[in-house]
């Protein structure tokens, strides 16, 4: 019975670790979804649908790992995906796409009903999906106009 204040101090310090993540006090994004894509030092690339669009892998600041998908022909990023032991900066991921996440966030929390682990915010401009634990999170974060020819929400992890 000790414990109990602990852990629900740990708890709370989770939760507000995560929230601080997802709204901006993390390391910034290098370029958010829709921008032109910028060099990042130490990353690395690799091409997926045949070319159309390339893939830009590095670890943040919090040791997860972001992929970074850009169509090849315009240096457009459509979209990102993370695993790792921290949130991404989401708010920097998303850029200007970030206040429509945020507008359907809750609808998509009530949806969940009291699922904590995941989540999925379907915008017509934009989709995030969350999901994890503490200290393995994953997600991706597209725009569906912005897909190139051959590349599906699938080719997205």
């Amino acid at each position: 019975m000790t414990t109990r204040p602990f852990l629900r101090a740990g708890r709370l310090a989770a939760c507000a670790s995560l929230l601080a993540a997802s709204l901006g006090a993390a390391a910034p994004a290098q370029a958010a979804l829709g921008d032109t894509a910028t060099p990042v030092a130490g990353a690395t690339t690799r091409t997926i649908a045949g070319g159309t669009a390339s893939v830009v892998s590095y670890v943040d600041a919090g040791g997860t790992t972001i992929d970074t998908y850009v169509a090849r022909a315009n240096g457009e990023i459509f979209a990102y995906a993370w695993h790792g032991p921290t949130m991404p900066n989401l708010a920097a991921l998303l850029g200007r796409y970030a206040a429509s996440w945020r507008s359907g966030a809750s609808a998509a929390l009530d949806a969940a009903r009291g699922d904590l682990h995941s989540a999925r915010v379907d915008q017509p401009d934009v989709v995030v999906e969350t999901g994890g634990q503490m200290r393995s999170y994953v997600g991706r974060a597209w725009l569906p106009a912005a897909l190139p020819a051959g590349v599906s929400e699938g080719d997205l992890r």
